[in-house]
């Protein structure tokens, strides 16, 4: 890097922060922080649900993918997010939605406590939260990688430049800074995509290689093969399976844009416009990956390099520093959408249990809350992050894999399929068991049964057989201990219309030990 490409750099610091701060003024309380007040735009909603879903990690973890496999890293990642979103549109934005707009709620996880119980909610709820510290923390690390490649910084410097200046605007203007610097990042990254594409188009050119000659080449023997590796069908259709409630608001964030639309009608088509970028744009984005064992060679096992040496090589000043900033947009864009949910999850559903202070909140003091819960959650991320190459947590694409996509199942299935009536029977035995068992299952597979086998439980049911337990779970128990009581009905009758007959009653609270408890400390 020059002096240009860090003008650019921190020229994009720049614009982030000051979009912060003009988005400061449209936050007038906490439904504003966390849900836009419901009055954002279907397409800037659709832009920012695809944005969050990105990081750095494309550029690291899945650029080592496409570097020694080829084309299945589009194959097993972006194309089944893409169907996986396209199938959400109908099944669950729509409801997710009204979970705003009828039941009047800022996160995701606060209807739970009438759907199932308070115990289910604070189970998912802690659970979600932890999760997500170590998925961002995973991020972090990647894109402080990335830094260090270009600018020679050290890994927790790199950790510690982006996660501050994240938090500054992200704490300042709530989900509509973080939508409208993911509509920024948005056009910088389709900039730098399209330069980077172009770079490797004219050196493949000069080399005399053409499109389709590539492909024959041995460096990339193997490479147009769609399922190769430890990705196979299994990975696929596993992955599939995972994406549709990963992506749909099983890891939260994607669910706030759902709700901060409108209307259920708008929700769907913010959904439908994610999907669609997410079947077009990473082709762009992962050609040159493709391409890159034709024009670099990796320093590191796992080809998590090949990205950044081959920016390096190809691009001029300026347009180095771009495809820089690119890394950076997607990286602190799903970081900033992360830390808005779990703020969401602390303060509108953890804090309220355990204090009562705190479910005395007003509108400003409720704002303060989310904004200090933002800033922590990003601080307890970064520390994590320090830590993503030690030992416990392997290397970056291990954690945001194995742990994110083994994990979220559990969490995911009691949510999400507690918005759908077909589920209506499955209550809270069904969730908080589907839910444990789920996490056992994750730790047996991974580890003892792992530590039995030579080579190791495959990656494909390290990260499918927790959420397949769940999922079986949770329907057997519906059925054989149904559990849908008159107020749990009315909650999922709420969620699945848009009329305002019987289905439109107010919604009893829920008649729960552990929340008649909390409510008599008042």
């Amino acid at each position: 890097m020059n002096s240009l490409d860090w003008a650019v750099l921190i020229g994009y610091f720049g614009v982030m922060v000051a979009i912060g701060v003009w988005s400061h003024k449209r936050v007038d309380n906490v439904s504003d922080f966390f849900t836009a007040g419901g009055k954002m735009p279907w397409w800037l909603s659709g832009i920012s649900h695809h944005m969050s879903g990105y990081s750095a990690v494309m550029f690291t973890g899945y650029a080592g993918i496409a570097y020694t496999y080829g084309v299945t890293s589009f194959v097993t990642w972006s194309f089944p997010i893409a169907l996986g979103i396209a199938i959400g549109s109908k099944l669950f934005a729509p409801r997710i939605n009204r979970l705003r707009s009828r039941l009047h709620v800022a996160s995701p996880l606060e209807y739970l406590k009438n759907r199932y119980d308070l115990k289910t909610q604070q189970a998912l709820a802690w659970s979600g939260m932890l999760l997500k510290i170590v998925d961002v923390g995973a991020k972090w690390a990647a894109i402080a990688t990335l830094l260090s490649v270009f600018t020679g910084v050290s890994l927790n410097q790199g950790i510690l430049i982006t996660g501050c200046i994240t938090a500054v605007y992200c704490t300042i203007g709530g989900l509509w800074a973080d939508a409208l610097t993911e509509l920024g990042q948005f056009v910088i990254q389709l900039l730098a995509g399209v330069a980077m594409f172009v770079a490797v188009i004219l050196e493949l050119n000069d080399k005399g290689i053409g499109f389709l000659d590539a492909w024959d080449r041995p460096e990339l023997q193997g490479h147009g093969e769609p399922l190769v590796g430890p990705y196979g069908t299994v990975f696929l259709l596993a992955f599939l399976f995972i994406k549709l409630f990963e992506y749909n608001g099983g890891m939260l964030n994607q669910a706030q844009r759902y709700m901060a639309t409108a209307t259920p009608r708008e929700a769907e088509r913010s959904a439908r416009l994610s999907a669609i970028l997410w079947l077009v744009w990473p082709v762009v984005l992962f050609f040159p990956m493709w391409m890159s064992p034709l024009l670099v060679e990796s320093q590191k096992p796992d080809g998590s390099d090949s990205y950044g040496l081959m920016t390096e090589q190809l691009l001029p000043h300026g347009l180095l520093g771009l495809v820089i900033v690119g890394f950076f947009s997607h990286t602190m864009a799903m970081c900033s959408s992360d830390a808005n949910a779990i703020a969401a999850v602390f303060t509108r559903d953890v804090a309220p249990v355990l204090s009562k202070q705190a479910r005395s909140w007003g509108e400003r003091s409720g704002l303060i809350a989310a904004r200090v819960t933002t800033v922590v959650f990003l601080a307890l991320s970064m520390a994590v992050a320090t830590q993503v190459n030690s030992p416990t947590f392997k290397d970056i694409i291990t954690v945001v894999i194995k742990w994110v996509a083994g994990l979220m199942g559990p969490i995911a299935i009691p949510m999400m399929l507690g918005l759908l009536r077909p589920f209506r029977r499955s209550g809270p035995t069904a969730a908080l068991t589907s839910w444990s068992m789920g996490l056992l299952a994750f730790w047996l597979v991974n580890y003892p049964i792992s530590w039995q086998i030579e080579g190791g439980v495959p990656l494909q049911y390290q990260v499918s057989i927790p959420l397949a337990v769940s999922l079986v779970l949770y329907i057997l128990i519906g059925f054989v201990k149904p559990e849908d009581t008159p107020e749990r009905l009315a909650v999922v009758e709420r969620i699945n219309t848009d009329d305002d007959g019987d289905a439109a009653a107010a919604v009893p609270a829920p008649a729960d030990p552990m929340e008649d408890a909390v409510r008599a400390k008042d």
